[in-house]
């Protein structure tokens, strides 16, 4: 049964609160497990939806898999892989976007693939395209059956050249993972350099990988006949500091992040200096508080990285509506990420938004009538209303506006959020907000 979650707003959100390891990471490198040939340990897991997804599908493919949860230890065995029912995959299909990076490692431990038809949050066209067509110039055949994709290749998978149109993340992802073991060399154009990549290059290399990050985008793997296990510490998710850090502001609050990596949250914090907040680093996380004053407006752009991250222009939006003028905010990642905004306006806030491209970095949106570009006029008082989340970055940015809000919010959809924030409401308790959770009917 769904969970109701009501909120009394005007509370300002103050503590301690810790981050394990990026959900955009943890989950491919649980996946580069089945490359190797020994058992791997990866360190700092986080207990997220996304996570327990992953775990299922490796045990369905033979893979031993146990969990400390105090540790956030993860041991994660291989060497009885085998081929899932389909029924069994199925059973999984629309939960997790993650499905689609299996095939590489499994055409190389099993010689084949079966991957369901794919869920994720609705914020924008993520095809799969790009994933099929690597995989069909690494030498497989992908072929199309009820309820998902069958991938094999008899002949092996051979090194490639390829090019990205487009820095993307999970494209890049497939490359790593099917390249390392890929007979040759494969060279990748174009390839995304998130700090979540960067960690997953250097799983694969403690496995045995031979991987070289050129200058202007470029990937080079030279495949390697097999690899070891890994024992490898996550980076820590760099995503939810920065929405526990827009709550800080939001909520006049003053929240330490344990955790927090100032050097993968640069422009994050660049830009959260601009609007007004502040932060103080140390060697184990970062505080982030609002000092006084007023906020400021500014004109935002999100990029890949080392731009201005997508998922930190959705918590930054709520903090926008409280600065004193006007702000714009340009999405150039995902042309539907703006919908979230509906709730806000319910909400009293003062936000309108635009097919035209309102910011100087090249966009793929312009043309093509997408939403994507919002103009926030503040401040403004927020208001309790009904919210259904509609995705994980929006819906904690909802969250954050319904704990600012003056009066009560009724929020439902509220466990699409664990698929990212660990123990969320428990760190909400313990940030001094006032809640209560219901189940709904």
């Amino acid at each position: 049964m769904a969970s109701v979650l009501t909120i009394r707003g005007g509370v300002p959100l103050t503590g301690k609160v810790p981050v394990r390891g990026a959900k955009n990471l943890v989950p491919k490198a649980m996946v580069a497990a089945l490359l190797g040939n020994s058992p791997s340990l990866l360190r700092n897991v986080p207990e997220i939806k996304d996570v327990d997804v992953v775990t299922s599908l490796l045990r369905l493919h033979g893979v031993e898999v146990t969990k400390d949860p105090v540790t956030g230890d993860l041991l994660m065995d291989p060497k009885d892989a085998k081929t899932a029912a389909s029924r069994d995959i199925d059973a999984h299909a629309g939960d997790s976007r993650i499905p689609i990076l299996l095939c590489g490692p499994l055409m190389h431990s099993i010689g084949e693939a079966f991957i369901p038809d794919l869920g994720g949050c609705k914020i924008g066209d993520r095809p799969i395209d790009y994933h099929l067509q690597m995989l069909r110039n690494f030498g497989a055949l992908v072929e199309k059956r009820p309820g998902g994709i069958s991938i094999s290749a008899p002949k092996g998978l051979k090194g490639a050249k390829l090019e990205l149109p487009y820095p993307s993340v999970g494209a890049t992802e497939q490359v790593l993972l099917t390249a390392v073991r890929a007979e040759g060399i494969t060279e990748l154009s174009g390839a995304a350099v998130e700090p979540e990549i960067l960690d997953l290059i250097a799983v694969l290399q403690k496995m045995g990988a031979i991987i070289t990050v050129q200058t202007d985008r470029v990937i080079r793997i030279e495949g390697v006949p097999e690899l070891t296990g890994y024992n490898h510490r996550a980076l820590p998710d760099r995503n939810e500091a920065a929405s526990w850090a827009s709550a800080a502001l939001v909520t006049k609050g003053d929240i330490y992040v344990e955790g927090a990596n100032q050097q993968d949250l640069t422009a994050f914090l660049n830009i959260y200096r601009k609007i007004g907040g502040a932060f103080d680093v140390d060697d184990d996380g970062i505080r982030f508080y609002h000092p006084g004053g007023k906020l400021n407006p500014l004109v935002l752009e999100t990029d890949v990285h080392p731009g201005f991250m997508t998922d930190w222009q959705q918590p930054v939006v709520v903090a926008l509506s409280q600065a004193e003028g006007v702000s714009i905010v340009h999405e150039t990642v995902y042309e539907n990420r703006f919908g979230f905004t509906d709730a806000l306006i319910r909400m009293g806030a003062n936000i309108q938004v635009h097919r035209e491209c309102l910011g100087s970095i090249p966009c793929r949106f312009g043309q093509r009538n997408f939403l994507h570009s919002a103009v926030i006029s503040g401040p403004v008082q927020l208001r309790g209303a009904e919210i259904d989340i509609p995705d994980l970055r929006g819906g904690f940015s909802h969250l954050i506006a319904a704990l600012a809000a003056e009066g009560t919010s009724r929020v439902t959809g509220v466990e699409l959020i664990n698929r990212g924030y660990e123990h969320f409401l428990d760190k909400l308790e313990g940030l001094g907000a006032d809640f209560d959770v219901t189940d709904g009917k």
